[in-house]
């Protein structure tokens, strides 16, 4: 695509910043390759990340993270709604960030981008099925799921989640887990399809909330809905 730069993970559209300098790579090149397998040098590539991330998303405003499986089509249903649900935030002036993959992902992305929004892919190098999705006008790549997950609270002012697997459900209980301990205030999740989701929180009621583990509000803050338009419409209320 025209006007594409690239500078370490971030790669975006339009005018941007210089490649990092041939002396920076001479630089790391001369490193002892001992140290490069070393906690201090993870250290410090964990704190790149984080620089890069922070750098790259501090000035987006307003945004909604949108998540779901990967390993949904195009003819799916939820794929349908996730474009629709990417299309309404945009035109709501809400970026959309994903996770940058395909699926739900590459919808929701691919629904901001079309309406003309900002469309933010927080990409995770996996050894399968995670690729970056074309609809992503911002994309960064992460190594560590924990700096990822950072952006993703950061950033994100509404949690929209669509069917999917461990990392869909990793990613939903991790916000509910920092709504309930405050460390997000007024953060609205909102589940989207009702027949994926009614099971896991009939479990909840009975389970957990059964055996007082967690409070009746934990699971009574999330909202579940089958129309894109709801989503949209409880997410922005929330959002700035």
């Amino acid at each position: 695509m025209a006007n594409h730069i690239r500078r370490g993970r971030v790669s975006g559209h339009g005018p941007g910043r210089e490649r990092i300098g041939d002396a920076d790579r001479a630089l790391l090149a001369h490193a002892a390759p001992e140290f490069l397998s070393s906690d201090p040098w993870r250290a410090l590539r964990i704190l790149g990340e984080f620089v890069d991330g922070f750098d790259a998303l501090a000035r987006v405003g307003n945004a909604v993270a949108v998540f779901g499986s990967a390993r949904v089509g195009e003819d799916d249903p939820d794929y349908r709604a996730a474009v629709e649900v990417g299309r309404l935030l945009a035109g709501s002036g809400r970026a959309v960030i994903t996770g940058g993959g395909p699926g739900i992902m590459a919808a929701a992305n691919r629904g901001a981008a079309e309406a003309g929004g900002l469309s933010i892919g927080l990409n995770i190098e996996l050894p399968h099925e995670q690729g970056r999705n074309p609809y992503a006008n911002l994309a960064i790549d992460f190594r560590y799921f924990f700096v990822r997950k950072t952006m993703f609270v950061k950033y994100s002012e509404a949690f929209v989640v669509f069917p999917g697997g461990f990392g869909t459900l990793d990613e939903l209980f991790e916000a509910l887990t920092l709504i309930q301990t405050g460390k997000v205030r007024d953060f609205p999740v909102v589940l989207f399809g009702t027949a994926f989701w009614t099971g896991i929180l009939d479990w909840l009621r009975d389970a957990p909330l059964g055996r007082g583990m967690i409070e009746a509000v934990d699971v009574d803050r999330v909202v579940v809905t089958d129309d894109p338009q709801v989503v949209c419409r409880v997410a922005c209320a929330h959002a700035g």
